[in-house]
């Protein structure tokens, strides 16, 4: 199967969940993310704003809020195939984007130098148990990680964890995985 048709696969079956499933589920892959080394040590967490039916990082966020920790969240820059991390410490600072997304507001926002990011919370459609992953497509992340030095870690639905992704040479993989049912440390 190619990653054009992975990628539907996938987004046809989290599209087909309940919203009390999705959320339950959400619910118990949080508390997971929230017990591990990664989380409790980072000071500065990258994330990306959740949009349905990817895991939801909206309560991630908050409770980073509320635990002190600084949240920065990307923008992509299409011209440049790039991710820049703005810190966002109120989500009045969103404004909703193409596709229905919401991103950091550059002009409420203050650009965030990305050597002080700790932890990167990696999306993805689907997840290998080896850390690879099949992303939403254009390969923002993966140039992002090139270069990145700190931690990464992925959350997903046990319905993402697949035997096999398409992987290429610039792919990078993430260092965990933490799902509703497991937290995968990627070999």
């Amino acid at each position: 199967m190619d990653k054009k048709e992975l990628r539907q696969r996938q987004k046809d079956l989290l599209s087909s969940f309940e919203r009390h499933i999705y959320e339950h589920k959400s619910l118990l892959i949080a508390r997971r993310l929230y017990e591990t080394d990664e989380w409790k040590t980072s000071k500065t967490i990258a994330v990306t704003i959740s949009n349905f039916p990817e895991v939801d990082t909206w309560q991630v966020i908050r409770k980073g809020w509320e635990e002190g920790k600084k949240i920065v969240v990307p923008k992509c820059v299409p011209k440049d195939k790039k991710l820049d991390f703005y810190y966002l410490d109120s989500f009045a600072g969103l404004e909703k984007v193409f596709y229905g997304l919401f991103e950091p507001n550059p002009e409420e926002s203050k650009l965030a130098d990305t050597v002080d990011i700790d932890l990167v919370i990696v999306p993805g459609l689907a997840f290998m148990q080896n850390g690879f992953r099949l992303g939403f497509g254009g390969g923002y992340y993966d140039r992002f990680l090139e270069n990145f030095r700190g931690k990464t870690l992925s959350l997903a639905f046990q319905e993402q964890l697949v035997e096999q992704v398409p992987v290429e040479h610039f792919d990078i993989p993430v260092a965990k995985i933490v799902s509703e049912g497991a937290v995968i440390k990627c070999e």
